[in-house]
């Protein structure tokens, strides 16, 4: 494997998030605040408890979850966008650089900054809410993999996108209001009969479950299912990626 590749490649994207600090940190952790003070006081006071758990502290691990996935999505797509923008691709493809080595910079990149972030964020949270987290091993293991796959997602994004629109199109219109839909501000026990079973398909709200039982020990499905969904998700991405570069899909024209 060609590590110099590697780590220049993923050094030049962690450098670009530094460069854009308030952009890429600053701006979704205000804005993920927000939510806890905006959320957690207006209906918290209304909602005092959901499972036994006081409900400023219930939608935090919702409220992370809804920034991993749009971050990393973003910051894949962007990554992998900007060079077929720029026409520096080319260089990248005709490098003595590997499609593995390419997807594991990139990504890996993405996913640090998404882990960082969440990371920030829950620390943020912890200055508002009371938190514990009763499994601190399967935090970190649903939120690495969580980052991860939807980094993976993003890369296909931002390989599919042929224009900067379309970058915000899967992210805006699709991922975010899954993430609202998929238990983020309540349990999914609080709706109907009908709606519950709608919701589980829905599969946002198994990476929003698993996350949340690693810090209170609650969850609208079982962790096993959850972990495995995130997993079959994860393994979809990677065989998008490998059809991608296999095909020469949108990178060969």
């Amino acid at each position: 494997m060609n590590l110099y590749a590697v780590r220049a490649i993923y050094r030049f994207e962690m450098a670009r998030t530094f460069r854009t600090l308030v952009q890429s940190i600053v701006s979704p952790v205000v804005s993920t605040s927000l939510y806890f003070v905006v959320f957690g006081s207006a209906i918290g006071s209304r909602i005092p408890e959901v499972g036994g758990v006081s409900y400023g502290a219930f939608i935090v691990p919702g409220l992370v979850m809804l920034s991993l996935l749009t971050q990393s999505i973003s910051n894949a797509s962007f990554g992998i966008y900007f060079p077929k923008f720029t026409g520096t691709i080319y260089e990248l493809l005709s490098a003595p650089v590997s499609t593995l080595e390419l997807v594991i910079a990139y990504v890996g990149a993405a996913a640090t900054k998404s882990v960082m972030l969440g990371i920030i964020i829950l620390a943020t949270a912890a200055l508002f809410v009371p938190l514990k987290i009763m499994h601190p091993g399967f935090m970190l293991l649903f939120l690495a993999l969580t980052a991860l796959t939807f980094s993976l997602l993003g890369f296909i994004i931002g390989i599919w996108a042929d224009g900067f629109e379309k970058l915000q199109f899967i992210p805006t219109l699709i991922i975010t209001p899954l993430t609202f839909l998929g238990g983020s501000f309540y349990s999914i026990d609080m709706l109907p009969a009908f709606w519950q079973k709608v919701t589980l398909f829905n599969p946002v709200v198994y990476l929003i479950s698993g996350f949340r039982w690693s810090f209170y020990g609650v969850s609208d499905v079982s962790v096993g299912v959850s972990l495995v969904m995130t997993l079959v998700f994860m393994g979809l991405c990677l065989a998008g990626v490998a059809w991608i570069f296999k095909t020469g899909y949108r990178l060969k024209s």
